[in-house]
């Protein structure tokens, strides 16, 4: 069976490191469980068949490196496309069996609470890295590593800037606390959204927490350091 693809992170990577490999993120088109997938097991060719370690389903996943061209086709025709992003570089495999993502912070814990005060002083988490990838909107596939514990999002003059007509010129803000990461509307006409609902007060979000601005959604990535 053909998958069908979210593009995320193919278009552009802020600040590469060239020491780390590239992986893509996969999804069974039966069970819909996702795995890390390491683009050197392509062996340089367009696509490979696999089996999914959980539901046993065999499905199709396409190299990013030969299919850009169908990659633009599919999101014209409102497909999913690919999803990319970097990690630890690990040996090659033939199954999905071996490369699960990483569970997510909040799967057995509810979000945070509004309003909860976390640590006192801001400070990024050591040993982590943190990205903000845009997932949806005019800017899909674009990531920007957060390397300061305040960085701001919007349509002119912020940290990350996204071509969004629907957002304010600062919309938000993320702010982090150490293991404590915040997201606040900064006042916004059309407001920031947390699980389809406007926020009116900062919200803790998690490792693959997703929040929209405009028509732009954007996800949290935390992956650890090295």
């Amino acid at each position: 069976m053909r998958a069908s693809w979210r593009r995320i992170l193919t278009r552009a990577i802020v600040e590469p490191v060239p020491s780390e490999a590239e992986f893509v993120i996969i999804e069974c088109t039966n069970c819909h469980a996702r795995y890390q997938y390491d683009e050197d097991r392509f062996e340089r060719k367009p696509s490979k068949k696999i089996k999914c370690a959980k539901c046993s389903n065999i499905f199709e996943i396409h190299n990013p490196a030969f299919a850009e061209r169908a990659v633009a086709a599919s999101v014209a025709s409102g497909d999913s496309t690919l999803m990319r992003r970097d990690a630890a570089k690990k040996p090659p495999q033939d199954t999905t069996e071996q490369s699960p993502l990483p569970k997510r912070d909040d799967d057995d814990e509810p979000r945070g609470e509004i309003g909860v005060p976390g640590p006192s002083e801001p400070q990024l988490p050591a040993g982590k890295r943190l990205s903000l990838a845009v997932i949806n909107g005019t800017d899909a596939g674009t990531v920007y590593r957060i390397e300061k514990p305040r960085v701001t999002i919007g349509r002119s003059g912020a940290d990350l800037t996204i071509n969004d007509t629907e957002a304010s010129r600062l919309h938000a803000a993320i702010e982090v606390r150490d293991s404590v990461i915040r997201l606040e509307d900064l006042r916004s006409t059309n407001g920031t959204l947390v699980d389809g609902e406007k926020i009116n007060a900062p919200v803790d979000l998690a490792n693959q927490s997703e929040f929209q601005i405009g028509g732009t959604t954007i996800m949290l990535i935390v992956t650890d350091e090295g």
